[in-house]
């Protein structure tokens, strides 16, 4: 029997530098889609999929981001004297158990393989997934739950894979394929950021992911890769062609690019879209931005 997947780490040392100005004083991970911030999202996913334990990588300047998942009493206390039981139960999907929750320190920007292997003594030798909160998913069953029922069917190292046109295939890493079993592949090797004509495939490997153990053991090489960072899709490949094995997983749902503007854009309205409470409004104004364009043409 696998062991179960119930440690989860979320790289966001990041400077969010392209978030610039408003980054500057507020943490990119709790800018918000609508009226809940990026992190959010992730640790709805995670407690989806099973996830005990969260363990942030951090970095200077983000106090906010642990302020966050602390007890707010004041508020808590005067929703509670005002009666507003609606709002404490939406406060209490944001509060975080004692215990449930650990900080390490990123000190310099070396890279995603770097921030993985700074909570490398948290992880110990079990299965732990990672989730990027740039990286916003919408799909009716999450999809790092979607991962964990297949990773519980192959075991190794799985990877969330999407398909993307060959000209943006050098913004990725890309999966070598060695088997197409549907939902899940075997990987034979992974390329990060090809060149369109070098891209050995078109699945692109996003922000989700579940490692063995022995990952981590590659990242304590600290080894550099592209860019002159250390890589975690380096390390990942060194599984490949071990008995554990590494994979893609084709999740259902539709991702986002929260870490750019033009994403970023695009997730708000597609969530306010979805929610009833804002979807007739939102959609009446797009409709009324769009025929005054048209006239403007």
């Amino acid at each position: 029997m696998r062991a179960k997947v119930t440690k989860a780490i979320f790289p966001v040392a990041g400077l969010g530098t392209r978030f610039l100005p408003a980054t500057k004083s507020v943490p990119k991970e709790i800018m918000t889609l609508v009226d809940r911030p990026l992190i959010q999202y992730a640790i709805d996913e995670a407690r989806a999929a099973g996830i005990k334990e969260f363990i942030f990588v951090t970095s200077r300047g983000k106090s906010a981001l642990e302020d966050y998942f602390d007890h707010a009493q004041q508020l808590e206390s005067e929703l509670r004297k005002k009666g507003k039981a609606e709002l404490l139960e939406i406060l209490k999907e944001t509060n975080m158990d004692s215990g449930e929750i650990a900080y390490v320190r990123q000190h310099k920007a070396l890279g995603l393989g770097h921030a993985v292997w700074c909570a490398r003594r948290l992880i110990h030798n079990e299965p732990f997934a990672v989730i990027l909160p740039d990286d916003v998913i919408a799909a009716e069953k999450p999809c790092l739950q979607q991962m964990v029922e297949a990773y519980a069917e192959t075991g190794g190292s799985m990877v969330a894979a999407m398909e993307v046109p060959p000209e943006k295939a050098s913004a990725y890493g890309v999966l070598d394929v060695q088997e197409d079993m549907g939902s899940v592949v075997s990987v034979k090797g992974m390329v990060e950021k090809p060149a369109p004509e070098a891209a050995p495939s078109n699945l692109a490997v996003i922000g989700r992911y579940i490692l063995n153990p022995h990952v981590l053991k590659a990242l304590n090489k600290k080894e550099t890769g592209a860019g002159g960072e250390i890589q975690l899709t380096d390390a990942i490949a060194k599984e490949i062609g071990t008995e554990r094995g590494v994979y893609g997983f084709r999740f259902r749902g539709q991702r986002f690019d929260c870490g750019s503007k033009a994403g970023f854009l695009q997730a708000t309205v597609s969530f306010g879209l979805s929610r009833d409470d804002l979807k007739d409004e939102l959609m009446a104004y797009l409709q009324e931005v769009i025929a005054l364009d048209k006239a403007a043409q």
